[in-house]
């Protein structure tokens, strides 16, 4: 089973992000499969849009915080870890990629649909930047990265949640849909 499926429709490449008993979360494996699918989207002509989303009930959890117990860091922290080959990850990618969020979107998952073009998410979907509650400073740089309202972003960088349909409210989120069951 690969951690990130690829499934190419025509000229839209769904990347779908396949470890739902970890939320989805970025682990080593995850990172590297999107390093992988993100490269062969960038470089594959034939290919004009992606889709990334997730299976199960979470998009993407965040840092993999239990293998960051286990190697005793943070994968993500600067300076530390490989230097990302994810042309979406560093923001060189330039084609447009959709944001399917079904479920859990928290800290590094929200970062991920912040990098998306256009966002489209179940009404139950939940967001939040979660280092607060980990003691660590996140979120204020969403104002100017989501273009999210200072306010807005100051309740993100304090650890609230936010439901799928407040950011939509506030432009974050182009269309809300219905779970598939």
């Amino acid at each position: 089973m690969a951690f990130v499926e690829t499934d190419i429709q025509g000229q839209i490449m769904v990347i779908k992000l396949n470890r739902p008993e970890r939320l989805n979360a970025l682990s080593k494996v995850i990172r590297d499969g999107m390093s992988d699918a993100f490269n062969k989207f960038k470089n594959d002509k034939n290919l004009e849009v992606a889709i990334l989303t997730g299976e199960g009930r979470g998009f993407c959890a965040g840092e993999d915080m239990k293998e960051s117990l286990e190697i005793g860091e943070l994968a993500s922290a600067p300076g530390k870890g490989e230097i990302s080959n994810d042309p979406f990850m560093n923001g060189v990618l330039d084609k447009p990629v959709i944001g399917a969020i079904n479920g859990y979107a928290m800290g590094g998952g929200f970062m991920l649909v912040e990098k998306t073009d256009l966002r489209v998410a179940v009404k139950e979907a939940i967001f939040e930047m979660s280092e607060a509650k980990r003691w660590l400073l996140g979120g204020y740089n969403h104002g100017h990265y989501a273009n999210l309202p200072h306010p807005v972003a100051t309740e993100m960088a304090l650890g609230f949640r936010f439901s799928a349909e407040r950011l939509y409210q506030v432009g974050f989120i182009n269309r809300l849909v219905e779970k598939k069951n």
